[in-house]
């Protein structure tokens, strides 16, 4: 229970409007509300002859903005520097808060603990999925509130403990992207070292087989869920594939482009969305995939995790080479002129062991990181909870 008498949000706040036309030819910023109490934010600006709605609101500093659908999964901020001067629909009710009663702040971080949350879904009504909270019963909504003064001063102590809660992660954060920095480095060096040295380059085509997967159509149902694992190139993740999320039958594959690869065979994505393009992986099992995937075959001179750190070490310049139109993509005839230093297998091995190491050692700083980062993340929300029970 909280030490502070709690008080309805209609004795402190009361609803504004600053409405204003949309004009066609004229650009309004937009605001929006992000979930759990994580503040607003500008949203991507709109032409007055793109906007369904005959009024926008425009908002201020010191505003309390509420999402009438998200409230009850705490899409409710205040308007801070960075978005005052946006426009909001009605869809996003605004509130001005008594000066000489609620210092903004107090309410900012109040938006953000689970009980303020609860609330707002307590007055949200509606057909499932689409709740809104109209704004009459969002001002019925209690919150605990201490005098002026001692909203502050509670204030003025959270900043602070924020700050150095953020000061922490940030360190934490700037750790774990040096390392992987430092681990990058070490990839393409290994590479580059081997290359300007012309010891043994030969093309991945010259060495081994170099080939794609295929897709049976979905429209067969006799293709599918079947017992031939079919690996996709969201499963690459630069680490070994011990399990797949679909599988195909024996038919499927007699009669599509899918080819059963090898264990130790190393796949590379060809194209994929976000950071996929260019990630790999090693087969632990015998395994079909798509057609993204290009598979480079096992050869007895080639070690599977030198070929894979080889490849992983490309994984910028792959990235930066277009082809294919507008998505940059590879192609296998791409990977095939790939080339790699077939030095001795007791060399390659030296190689993988020395990066399995720094791999290892920047694997347990992200461990570190997450465990830290899942410290920090609760240590603000029980600061808050001895903020409003007057414990601070």
């Amino acid at each position: 229970m909280s030490h502070f008498a709690s008080v309805p949000l209609s004795s402190i706040v009361s609803p504004v409007e600053r409405p204003e036309t949309p004009i066609v030819g004229q650009t309004y910023r937009q605001v929006g509300v992000r979930l759990w109490g994580q503040g607003a934010y500008e949203r991507e600006s709109i032409d007055g002859g793109d906007t369904q709605y005959k009024k926008l609101n425009r908002v201020e500093l010191g505003d309390i903005i509420v999402n009438k659908i998200w409230a009850r999964n705490g899409s409710v901020s205040v308007v801070w520097e960075d978005t005052a001067g946006c426009y909001a629909s009605g869809e996003f009710p605004l509130f001005v808060p008594y000066p000489a009663q609620l210092d903004p702040r107090w309410f900012f971080y109040l938006t953000k603990t689970p009980d303020f949350w609860r609330q707002c879904e307590a007055k949200s009504f509606g057909t499932s999925g689409k709740n809104r909270i109209r704004p009459e019963k969002f001002l019925e909504i209690e919150i605990p509130l201490p005098p002026l003064d001692e909203q502050r001063r509670i204030v003025a102590h959270i900043d602070a403990l924020a700050e150095q809660i953020a000061a922490a992660r940030g360190l934490r954060h700037g750790a774990v992207a040096e390392a992987e920095a430092f681990w990058y480095s070490s990839l393409r060096m290994f590479r580059e070292g081997l290359v300007l040295s012309k010891d043994g380059l030969q093309n991945l085509g010259e060495i081994t087989t170099v080939t794609a997967g295929g897709t049976p159509s979905r429209d067969n149902l006799a293709y599918w869920n079947g017992n031939i694992p079919w690996i996709k190139t969201g499963e690459l993740l630069d680490g070994d594939i011990y399990h797949a999320q679909e599988f195909i039958s024996q038919e499927g594959l007699n009669n599509s482009s899918a080819k059963l690869f090898p264990a130790e065979t190393i796949l590379i994505a060809l194209y994929g969305q976000g950071q996929t393009r260019g990630r790999t992986g090693r087969l632990m099992f015998e395994a079909s995939t798509n057609q993204a995937c290009c598979a480079v075959l096992p050869h007895k001179l080639l070690d599977a995790r030198y070929l894979q750190y080889w490849l992983r070490s490309l994984y910028t310049e792959m990235r930066e080479i277009s082809h294919g139109g507008a998505q940059p993509n590879w192609n296998s005839g791409m990977i095939k002129r790939i080339e790699i230093s077939l030095i001795s297998l007791d060399e390659q091995r030296r190689i993988v062991a020395y990066l399995d190491g720094l791999q290892a050692e920047v694997d347990a700083l992200k461990r570190l990181q997450a465990d830290t980062a899942a410290e920090l993340d609760a240590l603000l929300p029980s600061l808050l909870d001895q903020a409003f029970r007057g414990e601070l």
